[in-house]
């Protein structure tokens, strides 16, 4: 996290704070902080700005309840603006949108982004979604049905139907993801194993 002694404040105590989406990377929102919300956010971990029209603190969310959950906050090289890393509870503009921008907050990687979804599934209710069904069973049911779509994918390999090979394939991948999430690991968990074994070569 950020020294709030560090930080270079214009002539009116503020400091312009960009919102990022901590897993998807998406820009949600820019606001203004003063060294009194700045400590706010970080005891609260909740970002929190100072309105300039309403002169006051201001926690994102207070009202809605879409509130920016923060994973970290960093200063630029000069000390004078700020990247927040937050995790958005809901829409983060006003007008109901992901971003004050108009953009979807949504993963540019489609796996990443799938697995995120697929997260939010596991808590939904098994009567409506095969994804927190599967994890309802258990870890070895989950295991199993990664077991069976691999053996599938690899029947499907020795035969020229494109079609039915790239179905396994992504049977095979929307299982391998919902293990992970079963483990309480993530694509991000592999992807560093293996940037830890790439050698470049």
């Amino acid at each position: 996290m950020i020294a709030l002694e560090k930080l270079k404040f214009d002539v009116n105590g503020l400091i312009p704070a960009i919102v990022q989406d901590a897993e998807t990377r998406v820009v949600l929102m820019q606001g203004y902080m003063n060294a009194e919300s700045v400590a706010k956010t970080l005891d609260s971990g909740k970002v929190c700005f100072f309105s300039r029209s309403r002169q006051r603190l201001w926690t994102k969310g207070e009202e809605s309840g879409n509130f920016l959950h923060v994973k970290e906050i960093l200063a630029d090289c000069d000390n004078d603006s700020l990247l927040v890393k937050a995790i958005p509870a809901g829409p983060t503009c006003h007008t109901g949108s992901d971003t004050c921008w108009g953009e979807v907050n949504r993963e540019s990687d489609f796996l990443h982004y799938l697995q995120q979804y697929l997260r939010k599934r596991k808590n939904d209710s098994p009567e409506v979604s095969y994804t927190a069904r599967l994890i309802g069973k258990g870890i070895n049911k989950v295991a199993q049905k990664v077991g069976e779509e691999a053996v599938e994918l690899v029947i499907e390999a020795k035969d020229d139907n494109e079609e039915l090979f790239l179905n396994e394939a992504a049977d095979l991948m929307y299982h391998y993801i919902v293990l992970l999430i079963a483990k309480g690991y993530g694509l991000e968990d592999v992807e560093r194993v293996l940037r830890g074994r790439h050698t470049g070569a």
